[in-house]
């Protein structure tokens, strides 16, 4: 007699997707755009700084874990699916709808934000809507090969920190935690550089509204972190998941 497990359907999982990156673009975009600059920037009374935005990302993914994990496996990321994917944790035939599910999720959030903030005093001075970008468009004003550089390594980080805290090895309970941890860690480092993508989901969808520069440049926050998710998923294996025999 054979038994059936229920699981969740394409419907549920794809929703789930599109909330959850809608949540993590609606928490560190709009944290960024509302109270974020550098550290004593005048004229903010906030003023969160990179910090206050890379906690805010880290804690809607790490919330986002708990809360969806259980439906689509939690990625909110074409680079996470990408990378997922290169691993063998995801199957290749489902990674466009998830992609689409994430976009449609972010550039929905990034929407919202950009009536709120049409609402407020901060209406006509919104730049490039918190967009990434090298040159001008970077906070530090970085060039195109430093930021495909922190994209890529940062990206690869990311994904490999999490296909080690969801292994069989892992403590179990704990992945959500070491996943919005390391995104922050992650991003500390790339905010100043090229405003922290790692997420061509993120990207496209404040490049819709940012305009101009940010659309001309989101190429390479598409490349450059779904590689570097590529990258992470293809070694991970290959370099972590070698075992030996011990004596008993």
């Amino acid at each position: 007699m054979s038994t059936s497990v229920a699981v969740p359907s394409t419907g549920a999982r794809l929703a789930a997707e599109a909330v959850g990156t809608f949540v993590l673009v609606f928490a560190g975009i709009g944290a960024a755009l509302t109270a974020a600059g550098f550290a004593g920037e005048p004229g903010n009374p906030v003023n969160i700084g990179f910090l206050g935005v890379a906690l805010a990302v880290g804690v809607s993914v790490l919330t986002g874990i708990y809360a969806f994990g259980s439906v689509s496996g939690a990625h909110f990321n074409p680079a996470v699916t990408f990378g997922l994917a290169a691993a063998g944790r995801f199957a290749w035939k489902d990674v466009l709808s998830y992609v689409i599910a994430q976009v449609i999720g972010g550039t929905i959030a990034a929407a919202r934000l950009f009536v709120i903030l049409g609402d407020s005093p901060q209406a006509g001075n919104l730049g490039n809507f918190a967009s990434n970008g090298w040159g001008e468009a970077s906070p530090g004003g970085y060039g195109l090969l430093a930021v495909a550089l922190t994209e890529l390594i940062a990206t690869a980080i990311f994904v490999t920190i999490i296909l080690g805290a969801t292994s069989d090895r892992a403590p179990a309970g704990f992945a959500g935690l070491a996943i919005g941890l390391g995104l922050m860690l992650v991003l500390l480092v790339s905010i100043p550089v090229s405003n922290g993508s790692i997420n061509p989901a993120r990207s496209i969808a404040t490049a819709v509204f940012g305009g101009g520069e940010a659309l001309t440049q989101l190429w390479a926050f598409i490349v450059f972190p779904i590689l570097g998710g590529l990258i992470a998923g293809f070694a991970f294996g290959p370099l972590f998941n070698g075992t030996k025999k011990v004596a008993a």
